[in-house]
């Protein structure tokens, strides 16, 4: 069952609901409300005959003009003295003038149903010289309220077939309104499936809800993140081809010069055997950094522990400065800067970036470790040949360079700066660029407190 005829039911199937509750409800109250005011009035009618009794001095039970003033139709009116013996009596209606007389102490009221049709009975007791001496009896037929009764049933019942038909279509149409969106979703999705082409759902530009609306432009959202992650993967897998064919081209290249002239030439073999040696580890580089780069595109990519920061930043300045022979210079505002966060990924973060300091510059590398309220600040500096303005945007895409000269002389895979940024945003992390071509580079990485 859809959506929609499964609210259509639900909406049709509790209005049913609470249209018979309500019109239980008004029945019975309006026929409690009538029937109070008919007992009413019988009760005044008995009333005023009792003080026009008394007023007399207690004669004139007989007096036919006692009772005839009060007559109305379909009503009988009487007096019934103790022993039950009627000495007044007014009305035309045979039926209610056979109905058993009573002298009853009390002040009584009922509804009876004679031959089918309600009537509304009411007596009260006579007394004289605080002893009871007869009873006034009143009884009148509610003819004419039970055909306003039917009247307002049949009117009731109209009404509610009417709000019924209405709520079914009213329903119907605001259900397909309301699931318009969910059918271009589901067509979207079917489109995408057949096509193999990602679309998005364009907004009708009615007043959908606030709801739909965000769901439209969550799956919108969806359907744009998962064209740039294909459009990314495209791209990866086009650059990783141009970056492994270089290689293997140079590569083949050797093999087939070797094989050609390097058997008589040792001045030959020496230098493809080494230009392969080269390329090989090249190319091993470049194949360790695009597995590193898709472990950190994992969920458990890090390791969450504490440490030290200037301790990891000191044995890693002091490392890479004896293999590079430079001078490393680690400034920290406090001894001790402890960091919560995987710190083999903040090594490598480090290790990625002294080493593109190292590759571009001759002069001292400042590292710097600042601690304050918001958390953890971390400089590599450089003062070399600078990067343009216009590259730092791009500086930390996949295989991207700012000179391919430049980088086929330092050996760079163009990966490291990507796994570095990705490393900063794996730990919630903020990094900028300050450079100016032949002046050198800073690189701040901000790391919020954990």
């Amino acid at each position: 069952m859809t959506l929609r005829a499964r609210f259509t039911l639900f909406t049709v199937f509790w209005l049913i609901f609470i249209l018979i509750l309500y019109n239980i409800f008004v029945y019975f109250f309006v026929i409690r409300v009538t029937t109070r005011g008919e007992l009413q009035l019988l009760a005044n009618k008995a009333d005023l005959v009792a003080e026009t009794i008394r007023k007399q001095g207690n004669r004139g039970y007989d007096d036919p003009k006692l009772l005839t003033d009060m007559y109305n139709a379909n009503e009988m009116l009487r007096i019934v003295m103790t022993g039950g013996r009627v000495v007044n009596k007014v009305g035309t209606d045979e039926e209610l003038l056979s109905l058993p007389p009573a002298v009853s102490p009390n002040m009584t009221s009922e509804t009876l149903h004679v031959n089918g049709q309600r009537v509304i009975y009411f007596t009260m007791p006579l007394y004289e010289e605080g002893s009871q001496v007869g009873a006034v009896e009143g009884a009148r037929r509610l003819t004419v309220l039970d055909s306003y009764l039917q009247i307002m049933v049949l009117a009731l019942s109209v009404t509610s077939v009417g709000a019924v038909v209405f709520a079914i279509f009213g329903t119907y149409w605001f259900t397909s309104r309301m699931t318009g969106p969910l059918a271009q979703m589901v067509q979207t999705m079917r489109e995408i499936d057949r096509s193999g082409k990602l679309h998005q759902v364009q907004l009708s530009g009615r007043e959908e809800s606030v709801e739909l609306q965000q769901l439209v432009r969550a799956f919108n959202q969806m359907i744009e993140r998962l064209d740039r992650t294909i459009e990314h993967q495209k791209q990866f897998v086009a650059d990783a081809s141009h970056e492994l064919k270089t290689p293997l081209t140079v590569i083949s290249s050797y093999a087939d010069m070797l094989n050609r002239w390097g058997r008589g030439n040792a001045e030959v073999r020496d230098e493809a055997i080494e230009a392969i040696g080269k390329e090989t580890e090249r190319l091993q580089k470049l194949i360790r950094s695009m597995l590193t780069l898709a472990e950190a595109e994992q969920d458990e990519w890090l390791t969450v522990t504490r440490f030290d920061v200037p301790t990891v930043v000191h044995e890693l300045a002091s490392m890479l400065g004896t293999t590079f022979g430079r001078e490393i210079r680690v400034h920290s505002s406090s001894q001790s800067v402890p960091m919560r966060a995987d710190k083999d990924k903040i090594r490598q973060l480090l290790l990625i970036l002294i080493d593109n300091a190292i590759k571009y510059s001759k002069e001292p590398i400042d590292v710097r470790i600042r601690q304050d309220k918001s958390g953890i600040k971390l400089e590599v500096t450089d003062y070399g040949i600078g990067i343009p303005e216009a590259e730092i945007p791009y500086l930390f895409e996949r295989f991207y360079r700012v000179d391919s000269a430049r980088h086929r002389s330092t050996g760079g895979s163009g990966l490291g700066l990507s796994i570095a940024k990705r490393i900063v945003v794996l730990h919630e992390g903020q990094l900028e660029v300050y450079s100016k071509p032949g002046s050198g580079t800073t690189i701040s990485i901000h790391f919020p407190r954990t």
